[in-house]
């Protein structure tokens, strides 16, 4: 996320206004590679007429693009659209939800059936000062669970060393994505998962008013591309909502064009989708199940969402 910001910095002062729909050009879309693209398959293979894909393995490289005006829509993570909605002075703004929740707690043996059964324990986890952290920490509080007292968090610099520490140790449990904690399961026979942090996220929200939810990544796009070509953006919008339903219904054929498009191994995709909370949501329930996380990591840092939690000027409701 530092990387991210300095690029922000750096880029600030390039122009946002530049128009993609040339005679013969495609909207520009960008993403990255894993749960956040999955749902964009379908448009990947059947509308590459109307849309060209950039595909990058870390947001650090998809910024650039998007700010200098090379992409016009991409898929991010949450936090970040915020961010870049924060210092780009409005320059950005959220189209819909496309994954909610994607991280989840394993444990070898089956001793976890609750977050109070993390209680004691010794948690791994990389996103130290990210999302990851801060998603733990609500689902951790919200149940009476201290983070800094109660549970030993230690954090690693990748999902790899999470997955080595348990393998070394039977007692850690650890909080992994998917589809890696798939990935997990099939090195680790006994590895079994406990908790989903997005029904535990949900759970808390129970009879709130105004719920929010676990939300991993979002789609954006340039407010000047919305404003130069809003029937374009619809389009889209409707295209990625059929595209979101093939992948959710479709699994085996949307797997295999996850490895076509070397977003994610085909085999390992096809066990792990049920489980990436792939999903189109936009719209008022956009804004208010995304207002509310984004809400939530501001109360725990604000620089997560880029100082401040992004106005109703930051949501795209198709009218």
């Amino acid at each position: 996320m530092k990387r991210v910001l300095l690029l922000l910095c750096a880029l600030l002062l390039c122009a946002l206004s530049v128009s993609a729909l040339a005679e013969g050009d495609g909207v520009r879309v960008g993403a990255l590679k894993g749960p956040t693209a999955m749902g964009m398959v379908q448009l990947m293979r059947d509308k590459a007429d109307r849309y060209a894909f950039t595909l990058t393995a870390a947001p650090d490289e998809i910024v650039p693009l998007l700010v200098k005006g090379e992409l016009d829509i991409a898929a991010v993570p949450a936090n970040l659209g915020a961010v870049l909605y924060n210092n780009t002075q409005g320059a950005v703004r959220a189209l819909a939800i496309n994954t909610l929740g994607v991280l989840y707690i394993a444990e070898r043996g089956d001793s976890v059936h609750s977050v109070e059964d993390l209680r004691g324990r010794t948690l791994v986890t990389a996103g130290k000062g990210a999302t990851p952290e801060y998603a733990l920490n609500y689902i951790l509080r919200g149940n009476g669970i201290d983070p800094k007292s109660d549970i030993t968090i230690e954090f690693k610099s990748e999902h790899a060393e999470c997955l080595a520490a348990m393998l070394a140790d039977d007692s850690i449990v650890a909080m992994l994505p998917q589809p890696f904690a798939t990935v997990a399961q099939g090195k680790a026979e006994d590895l079994r998962i406990a908790l989903d942090l997005t029904r535990e996220w949900d759970a808390l929200q129970s009879g709130s008013q105004a719920p929010s939810t676990l939300v991993t990544g979002i789609a954006v796009a340039r407010a000047s591309f919305i404003e130069e070509h809003p029937e374009a953006v619809r389009q889209f919008l409707a295209d990625y909502a059929a595209s979101v339903a093939f992948t959710q219904e479709h699994i085996a054929e949307a797997a295999q064009l996850i490895g076509q498009f070397d977003i994610f191994e085909a085999a390992p995709a096809e066990k792990a989708l049920p489980q990436c909370s792939i999903t189109y949501i936009d719209g008022e329930e956009m804004r208010t199940l995304l207002g509310g996380y984004l809400a939530e990591l501001y109360t725990q840092d604000p620089t997560a969402v880029g100082g401040s939690v992004p106005d109703d000027a930051f949501y795209f409701i198709a009218q």
